[in-house]
């Protein structure tokens, strides 16, 4: 049999197992919904201190978040938020935006994703670790579509 009947075939078997998935066995509590509101947010790596500011944002399932994330370091930082498909690297003293549907229920971290270093903030030691946020996403308030 040609390779390329095979090829073609189990293409066909994932898009239609896909597609199947989506529509019959996927619930409707955990589909994919978009509220049509947008949040704007604004996080700050400020400088020297390896941390996040705010560490905790809330939001509701369905939102559009539009993030601008300022990195104040002489040094690059990353941000990640791997639930929402975000990774990326900010250089050092710049200010980067990202954008997503919070699609999904729960809390999820952001988080630096590029090696920062360490110091002392206040007496107490602070590493790259340390650099981690939350997103709270909430039920909708509103109908979801």
């Amino acid at each position: 049999m040609n390779k390329y009947f095979i090829l073609i075939g189990i293409s066909i078997l994932i898009i239609g197992g896909g597609i199947f998935y989506r529509t019959v066995l996927l619930s409707e509590a955990d589909r994919p919904v978009e509220t049509g509101v947008v949040r704007n947010f604004k996080i700050v790596a400020r400088k020297d201190e390896w941390k996040w500011e705010p560490e905790t944002i809330e939001v509701e399932r369905g939102d559009r978040l539009k993030i601008e994330i300022v990195n104040e370091d002489d040094y690059d930082h990353g941000i990640a938020i791997d639930a929402f498909g975000v990774s990326q690297r900010m250089p050092a003293r710049s200010t980067i935006n990202v954008e997503f549907v919070a699609t999904q229920l729960g809390d999820f971290q952001y988080y630096c994703s590029v090696p920062c270093g360490e110091g002392e903030v206040d007496g107490v030691k602070r590493t790259h670790f340390d650099m981690i946020g939350v997103i709270k996403v909430r039920p909708a308030t509103i109908p979801v579509p």
